[in-house]
């Protein structure tokens, strides 16, 4: 099963995109633990991560998570975000943590 870490503001309006991939990443067959997060628990939430994304809201912090954490780091696709476009930000993970 692989982590994947969603952060931003306050790990509210992403919570609802987690759903969303966690529908799709089950309708892929692939397991995952997908949860949100405000991205000031950064060091506490990514210590076993195989993925960190990060909300739109959020992504000016890139280069200094990626600093903090060492799996793979990426803003997420700022459209898929806006329609909580879970199918293509779970498809995004996949290729991210290269299953």
């Amino acid at each position: 099963m692989k982590k994947i870490v969603l952060l931003c503001a306050a790990g509210m309006s992403t919570s609802m995109l987690v759903k969303k991939m966690e529908e799709a990443a089950a309708a892929m067959n692939f397991e995952a633990d997908i949860a949100a997060y405000s991205v000031s628990e950064v060091k506490e939430v990514t210590k076993d991560a195989d993925l960190v994304l990060l909300g739109p809201q959020v992504r000016y912090q890139l280069s200094k998570i990626k600093e903090d954490v060492s799996c793979p780091v990426e803003a997420i696709d700022m459209a898929a975000y806006g329609m909580m476009d879970g199918k293509a930000v779970m498809k995004r993970a996949v290729e991210l943590i290269g299953e």
